[in-house]
């Protein structure tokens, strides 16, 4: 019998489960080195975390390790239904918030070890949490794909922890009553990019799609739909996304150093974002909030049929 315990979160709404005890032993290396010998060596422990009957496509989760960086409190590996991510803006607040709960970290700044690089991290001590993100840059611009269904659609290539293609929502309503109707369209954009070989670099494949639109507050820039690598919609405003969506208004002269951008995800919350400039890159910092929705210990049971999860 195996017992894994984990914490759960919600950030702006999006959860993220965050395994504290447990973890497979992915040894020494760089926290790139063991995402990757997480992906090809452990991906049943992957499903059993977060496939249903435990889990379900919404949640990502997040494996602490020891830092492969000796000045961080943690280093981390994100996950979801569909395999491994490189980064999650959203599930660094929680592993923040988790820890504060375990009595593992005080509050202040803070430095997460994750694939990707560094980020840094700004905890209130209560659900107020602050990332500095990895460096975030647009890759190409007007970029048209022919989408099945709908026609030509231009948007926008861009990095913010994971690889994104950005457009306008136009006519399409971004509301909970139309998640059905958005999910269809951005999965044929993602299947367009696809089609198309249009990839980020050292062809990796753009596994988000984000689309923008007017706020439904005044007080915010702009509102979100970000579909996910396993499709299904961030509930968030998409930390990555949010950075992503940075480094584009950038590029184009509409936003600029230490300026505030709100950006208002799906269910109407809103992450606070800005941003400094280092070799031609935007440092993206983005704000939001997080909270403790759970413990609880998992049971690996070696006869259960779907111990490793529901898997397809």
């Amino acid at each position: 019998m195996q017992f894994i315990r984990v914490i759960d979160t919600h950030t702006a709404g999006e959860p993220t489960r965050i395994v504290v005890e447990g973890v497979p032993d992915l040894g020494k290396g760089s926290m790139a080195e063991r995402r990757l010998r997480f992906h090809t060596e452990f991906d049943h422990f992957r499903s059993a975390l977060i496939l249903e009957p435990r889990g379900s496509e919404v949640w990502v989760g997040a494996l602490l390790t020891p830092p492969a960086e000796p000045d961080c409190f943690a280093g981390v590996i994100f996950f979801n239904n569909a395999g491994v991510l490189n980064m999650c803006g959203h599930g660094a607040m929680g592993v923040a918030v988790a820890l504060f709960h375990e009595r593992r970290i005080k509050a202040g700044p803070l430095r997460l070890d994750t694939p990707v690089g560094v980020v840094e991290i700004d905890f209130d001590g209560h659900h107020s949490v602050t990332i500095e993100n990895v460096p975030s840059y647009r890759l190409a611009t007007d970029v048209t794909v022919n989408v099945q269904d709908y026609g030509p659609v231009t948007g926008d290539i861009a990095w913010g922890g994971n690889w994104f293609y950005l457009c306008h929502a136009d006519d399409h309503r971004l509301v909970l009553d139309n998640v059905a109707s958005l999910t269809h369209f951005t999965t044929n954009i993602r299947r367009a990019l696809v089609a198309e070989g249009l990839t980020g670099v050292g062809g990796a494949e753009i596994d988000h799609i984000e689309l923008s639109g007017p706020p439904f507050d005044p007080a915010n820039n702009c509102r979100n739909f970000v579909l996910c690598p396993g499709y299904a919609y961030d509930r968030s405003p998409c930390g990555t996304g949010t950075s992503a969506k940075l480094a584009c208004l950038f590029a184009d002269g509409h936003l600029q150093p230490g300026q505030v951008w709100r950006q208002e995800g799906i269910l109407g919350t809103v992450f606070q974002g800005s941003f400094r400039v280092r070799h031609e890159r935007i440092i993206p910092r983005i704000g939001g909030s997080a909270f403790v929705i759970a413990e609880s210990k998992l049971v690996l049971d070696p006869s259960d049929p779907f111990r490793w999860g529901i898997r397809q």
